[in-house]
């Protein structure tokens, strides 16, 4: 039977209609013992209300808990459009969609009416992966509390899972303003960095084929196009510095022939008048890396579990500080961890039947938080930029994330895929969970200047974080010309970006920037290919 919220909004506050919980083994129904506390076997799930939030905690000492689904009835019928988020980066697809069912809206959601948004979401590092349904009879949602892909074995512990909350929006809000403030109220101290960052990255024309002296140039480019003043831009180098390079072998304690000196470039980027970043992937083993260091699901990676190799990450994140570096750009931990990027995830953040060294005895986003409260610790003063981490874990921790897959020096049609998408989608977070890195405007001969200047201009306007990758043999008048005005705005911090047609297309093109509608035209002359 369904039961209607006031003016039809579906509160999670109220007394859930069931909760189901999924062990080894078998699954069964938990009871209310009380409003907030559920019972059934040897399983009790605590639901107090405390001032406008949901604290969720879980006690077991004898099932293995893989999920546990919490179901509230109400009359959906009024929902017009929903929207979700994304497990780590988002990678093209996130859009206002019907209701589908069956559609897992990780971390927080928004449901549209007419002129009303109401959101639902949990609070930010939760130890849980976390996710919301939306459908025509209620709202669903789900806590994968799995240690690694098995289930979770508490023992005489309780584990604090989450900080469920909702915003009921107000007739006459935009979707947009919102969101952005539930996005505050998800995520109460966020850590931001104390100057707008911009910069340079060598990846989207170099693609790892650089050098000391590749960076040294690109320290230069990019200091001639910035303004002067005290907020300097960064030089930041990508993969490639590393012994083997390619995207890492997990020696990260010298360069390679290409990079012989790492301190004395960090002081050269600096002695040029830019501050130094650098690109690392933290969690890949060596060809030495012992056995019971390595991740047991596959080998190639440290588990984060083991002590030895938590502090290996951390040793090497320390001396990438200790070498001068003052933004540090760590890749890969969800995927080396989980197996599966975020697309591949839905509804299973990793596949079944794995589990880490240690045992299952703590969550896999207990573990995740552990890893990055590592890096966030050796990292010390330096910035640090998350890249494919889990953004849930990552607010509050690091200053930066990025929030979509990669863009493109060689290719249009994965920028305005990657970069437009996600931009519009996730601009919301941006200054509420950390500074949002919507990836790089690759300048090369290989997109035409018409796109990506765009692309440029949106960027810099937006308030996120704006890089550039500069090709040497790009560098048209034109291209220096407009590249000087998009460093100068992005330089300052700028009022946040609302896509104003995001409710009907995945690529919005009109924006309110710095008060005014913008509009921009990422479609090429022809369509675009649906073989791309």
């Amino acid at each position: 039977m369904k039961a209607s919220g006031n003016d039809n909004f579906v509160s999670i506050f109220n007394k859930p209609d069931s909760i189901h919980v999924f062990a080894d083994g078998g699954s069964f129904d938990l009871h209310p013992a009380t409003p907030s506390r559920w019972t059934g076997k040897d399983v009790e799930l605590s639901l107090p209300l405390e001032r406008n939030t949901l604290r969720i905690s879980l006690s077991s000492p004898k099932s293995s808990i893989n999920r546990i689904r919490l179901r509230w009835l109400g009359d959906m019928d009024f929902v017009q459009s929903v929207l979700g988020d994304a497990w780590e980066r988002a990678y093209g697809d996130l859009e206002w969609r019907a209701i589908v069912p069956d559609r897992p809206l990780p971390w927080y959601c928004a449901t549209q009416a007419g002129d009303r948004t109401h959101c639902y979401g949990v609070r930010t590092g939760s130890n849980a992966f976390c996710f919301w349904q939306v459908d025509m009879d209620g709202v669903n949602l789900w806590l994968d509390a799995r240690s690694g892909g098995s289930g979770l074995q508490l023992g005489g512990r309780t584990l604090d899972v989450c900080e469920a909350v909702q915003m009921e929006g107000k007739p006459g809000e935009t979707p947009f303003a919102v969101l952005h403030a539930f996005c505050h109220e998800m995520c109460p101290n966020p850590r931001l960095p104390q100057s707008p960052v911009y910069g340079h990255n060598d990846w989207y024309y170099a693609y790892g084929n650089n050098s000391a002296a590749s960076v040294l140039g690109d320290a230069d480019r990019i200091i001639s196009l910035s303004p002067q003043g005290a907020n300097r831009p960064f030089v930041v180098i990508d993969a490639g510095w590393q012994p083997g390079g390619g995207v890492g072998n997990g020696v990260w304690d010298h360069g390679n022939e290409k990079f012989p000196d790492m301190p004395g470039l960090a002081a050269s980027i600096r002695e040029k008048g830019a501050k130094p970043g650098i690109w690392m992937r933290p969690m890949n083993a060596t060809e030495n890396t012992p056995k019971n260091w390595r991740l047991p699901r596959d080998q190639e990676y440290l588990d984060p579990t083991v002590p030895d190799a938590l502090q290996k990450v951390h040793d090497d994140v320390a001396r990438i500080r200790q070498w001068g570096y003052e933004l540090i750009k760590h890749d890969f931990t969800s995927a080396d961890i989980l197996g599966l990027w975020g697309f591949q995830m839905g509804a299973s953040p990793t596949k079944d039947g794995w589990a880490f060294q240690e045992g299952r005895g703590r969550t896999t986003c207990e573990i995740l938080k552990e890893l990055y409260q590592t890096i966030r610790i050796a990292a010390g003063e330096s910035l640090v930029l998350g890249c494919n981490t889990i953004s849930n874990l990552s607010a509050g921790l690091f200053e930066m994330c990025r929030i979509g897959d990669d863009t493109s020096g060689r290719e249009w049609a994965r920028t305005r895929k990657m970069g437009v998408n996600c931009l519009g989608f996730r601009s919301v977070q941006q200054g509420a969970f950390y500074d949002a890195d919507p990836d790089c405007v690759g300048v090369t001969q290989s997109i035409p200047w018409e796109y990506n200047r765009q692309w440029l201009e949106l960027v810099s306007r937006s308030g996120t974080m704006l890089f550039v990758s500069l090709a040497p043999d790009a560098m048209t008048q034109e291209r220096v010309r407009d590249l000087k005005t998009a460093l100068d705005i992005a330089s300052k911090r700028q009022p946040i970006g609302e896509p104003l047609d995001w409710q009907r297309t995945i690529s919005p093109e009109s924006w309110k920037l710095d008060g005014h509608e913008s509009r921009f035209h990422w479609i090429e002359s022809g369509g675009v290919s649906p073989f791309s």
